[in-house]
């Protein structure tokens, strides 16, 4: 065979080799931006908040007699972990009642960094359209039943990785892959 076959060959598998090494973590569709209020009361405008961020998300609720308080807990280590850069963003499942003085003394409960975990309330339609659309994660109703898993998301707003938070190995799967997100460009 030709000499410029192989040549074209072994640079299509090293081409195809940088790619697959880029693309480690396959990509679920892409977060849009969103206006909700944080803890503070402050508005929490995501295309400037979020933008150009590794970020985790998950949903719950504050007076939530389940699972919230574990993945609260889980996510404070995801904050402790030391991954400079990284963003946490919990959106409430129960917009009637977590407002945002009910979520920061949440926040406060679970030692979360202003500035760097973030919890979010709005209208029921805009957490809706997030939890459901963009996120995957099914519905935000008056049923207060969510979705137990954090979602990682990279400096584009895409979905990367789900992490079932009942999992043993789910928060250091995420936070290995969050590490591995901070390396890559874009």
């Amino acid at each position: 065979m030709a000499s410029w076959y192989w040549t074209g060959l072994a640079s299509s598998c090293l081409l195809l080799a940088g790619c697959s090494a880029h693309a480690g973590l396959a990509s679920y569709g892409v977060v849009p931006d969103f206006t909700l209020t944080d803890q503070t009361g402050a508005p929490f405008v995501s295309a400037t908040a979020l933008r150009g961020q590794v970020w985790v998300a998950d949903f719950i609720f504050t007076n939530c007699p389940g699972p919230c308080p574990r993945m609260s807990s889980q996510m404070h280590q995801v904050q402790s972990a030391g991954l400079d850069g990284v963003k946490l963003v919990s959106f409430t499942v129960d917009p009637a009642r977590d407002t945002p003085e009910v979520l920061a003394a949440y926040a406060s409960h679970f030692q979360a960094q202003l500035g760097v975990w973030s919890f979010l309330t709005g209208p029921q339609d805009t957490l809706q359209h997030l939890s459901r659309d963009a996120f995957m994660l099914g519905n935000v109703d008056a049923s207060l039943e969510h979705s137990t898993r954090f979602v990682l998301v990279d400096r584009a707003s895409r979905i990367r990785g789900f992490y079932l938070t009942s999992e043993e190995d789910a928060i250091p799967r995420l936070i290995s892959d969050a590490k591995r997100l901070l390396r890559e460009r874009s």
